[in-house]
């Protein structure tokens, strides 16, 4: 079984070589595929260095800044492994829950899973209406994919490789996240496990990125990808 790990980046020098530490020391046959969406610190003389170093690692240079969402895409494209596995290049989320990840697709029941930050595992306290947001999308998109996941904008997804290379993704941002999910909704026969995960999430001054703009198109996107295309279909 060999897992692909796709890694968005984005001026990250100060985590990008833990992390990378963290997800090769994990007991899997590894291809870590890292995106760089346009950094302008060091991330890529760093990422420069990392991927001469080490043969499991590839780096692949996006031409400007275009969002997690395009940076996913060409991460995905490139995946060879059985199993792709989305993981962020700061320190919110802990490669050691791989196996926790992974065992609902090894086992044979799942094709999908999601690790859930709010399914009663440890986790940092930080925004109130960080969290009532995330709660918002989440329920926004399952009223209309008809699942009942409980953090539809996590970033630990994990996916067979041929379901999640079957998706035409489109959104370039955060939207992607409600767009995988309404997609994945209307597969036929797809399994969808949720896990629960820690996570140490950061804040602003630390470097998160996301805000209201991005939960405004994320609104946008499962209006437009869990019921107009629906629709349409």
């Amino acid at each position: 079984m060999k897992l692909s790990v796709v890694m968005p980046c984005f001026n990250e020098q100060a985590t990008i070589r833990t992390i990378v530490d963290q997800v090769l020391a994990q007991a899997f046959e590894i291809e870590l595929i890292i995106v760089d969406d346009g950094s302008t610190d060091s991330t890529r003389e760093i990422l420069a260095e990392i991927a001469a170093a080490d043969e499991r690692v590839r780096v692949v240079l996006q031409p400007h800044n275009q969002g997690k969402g395009a940076a996913l895409r060409r991460g995905f494209r490139e995946a060879h492994g059985d199993i792709v596995l989305v993981q962020d290049a700061d320190l919110e989320y802990d490669p050691a829950e791989y196996i926790k990840l992974i065992k609902p697709i090894l086992e044979g029941r799942a094709d999908v899973v999601y690790g859930s930050r709010f399914a009663g595992e440890t986790r940092r306290v930080l925004y109130y209406w960080h969290s009532i947001g995330n709660r918002f999308l989440t329920t926004l998109s399952n009223m209309v994919t008809d699942l009942n996941l409980s953090d539809m904008e996590t970033c630990y997804k994990v996916f067979r490789r041929e379901v999640i290379q079957s998706l035409e993704l489109e959104e370039d941002r955060f939207g992607i996240e409600p767009e995988m999910t309404a997609k994945l909704s209307r597969v036929p026969g797809l399994r969808i496990y949720e896990v629960p995960i820690t996570y140490n999430g950061r804040t602003y001054a630390e470097g998160k990125k996301i805000g209201v703009k991005d939960g405004v198109r994320a609104i946008w996107a499962i209006g437009k990808y869990g019921v107009w295309r629906r629709i349409v279909s």
